[in-house]
């Protein structure tokens, strides 16, 4: 066993020798030469395992990312070989490698409407084109299941390589597909005499993202998933995907997850709160992250129940209205001054008639200009549970210009 675990190790230290190796410059050709016999039998596992330990070890995935093509296209000989991944209708691979098979579609329909718009530029090949490319973009909920329910997953099981690098280019392609959008938005695109050329430069590039990062799917990301998740991790997953969506795909009822009682029980229930933690609808915080995170919103927020009564309001930095802790548990129309109490009581008749979920209106009051929100609460059976205030300075938002990007300074 232990001439077993060194063979491994060794076979891992050489397989990351590899991926240094193009890193410091290296040709594919020049690394397949040298190491042809050890690359026959890599399988797609192995690959994401290696990239993730030399990530462990001090490689950034920002260097990984730019290279990733790179890596596979050493290990493609014999990642062709690799069987693709099996499974049945409604499992979460069989409809992730579904939509693959529909966006190469959807790809090549692009592609031949792109053509006939550079040959013959006018309003009709134009609006194929931008019909197609809006298409292109429903793909976008295959990425975002990956990033929010398969990631996570796979992060708890000790798996962190294909979120680090995989999110990367799926933002890549994100920026292809929108800067493909601008191209063809104003009408006036079709005179360019440099449309071909422009529509080329945006398009080609984004389909040889898409297509490799289909096939990093198939027979990479896929084996190693399936290979790591239990049975149990896959029904969560199924269990959390049509509230995201599915693109060009519905996803099938045949699978049914093998389950012991335990595990069907555990998938189905809420989640185990820790002691002292309040359970929410998504996750669970202290009574003192909760208080911190309302008063940290950039909003008063205000609960009166359902027997009218005001039960909580938000203690923010830059307070709207004044309130004090003597109003809880008071009547919210003795909260409001005489002319404004029978607004109030009609919006709150209304909300517990079922009339209306919300009531909006704005003000100005002291150079600032106000938005005033109240939400009807209703639990799962639509039962009238109260009704939340929610007022907002908007004067620094309404003279927002432009945009400002995440990591802008």
């Amino acid at each position: 066993m232990s001439e077993l675990l060194h063979d491994q190790t060794l076979r891992r230290e050489k397989l990351k020798g590899i991926i240094r190796q193009l890193h410091e410059g290296k040709t594919v050709a020049e690394v397949q030469a040298e190491f042809a016999e050890l690359l026959e039998d890599v399988g797609g596992n192995e690959i994401v395992t290696i990239e993730q330990e030399l990530v462990a070890e001090g490689l950034s995935p920002d260097l990984i990312k730019p290279l990733c093509d790179v890596h596979v296209a050493v290990f493609r000989g014999s990642l062709d070989q690799q069987p693709d991944p099996e499974t049945i209708p409604g499992h979460p691979v069989f409809t992730f490698r579904a939509e693959n098979l529909a966006v190469q579609r959807v790809l090549s329909e692009l592609a031949e409407a792109l053509e006939d718009l550079k040959n013959l530029p006018h309003r009709p090949t134009l609006e194929r084109a931008r019909e197609l490319t809006d298409k292109l973009t429903l793909f976008e909920r295959h990425y975002l299941r990956k990033e929010n329910i398969l990631f996570p997953l796979l992060e708890r099981s000790g798996f962190y390589g294909p979120s680090k690098v995989m999110w990367a280019v799926h933002d890549d392609i994100r920026r292809g597909w929108k800067a493909l959008q601008a191209l063809l938005s104003p009408d006036d695109i079709v005179k360019a005499p440099d449309l071909e050329a422009r529509l080329t430069e945006i398009f080609e590039p984004l389909a040889q993202a898409i297509r490799e990062m289909v096939y990093k799917e198939e027979k990479i990301l896929f084996p190693a998933a399936l290979e790591r998740l239990t049975e149990a991790d896959w029904a969560a997953v199924r269990a959390q995907e049509e509230e995201i969506g599915y693109a060009y795909v519905q996803a099938g009822r045949q699978w049914q997850p093998r389950l012991t009682p335990h595990e069907a029980e555990a998938v189905a229930a809420a989640p185990v709160v820790s002691e002292g933690l309040i359970p929410l609808s998504a996750g669970a915080l202290s009574p003192a992250q909760l208080d911190l995170m309302l008063k940290t919103l950039p909003v008063d927020v205000t609960f009166v129940d359902e027997h009218d009564r005001v039960r909580y309001f938000s203690q923010g930095r830059e307070r709207i209205f004044p309130r004090s802790p003597a109003i809880i548990g008071r009547a919210v129309q003795n909260c409001h001054p005489p002319q404004s109490v029978d607004r109030v009581q009609h919006i709150l008749d209304d909300f517990r008639a079922g009339k209306r979920d919300v009531a909006e209106f704005w003000i100005q009051m002291h150079g600032m200009f106000v938005h005033i929100r109240y939400f009807a609460l209703r639990d799962a059976d639509g039962a009238y549970r109260g009704t939340l205030e929610v007022s907002q300075n908007l004067t620094p938002l309404r003279a927002l210009e432009g945009e400002r990007r995440l990591l802008d300074e």
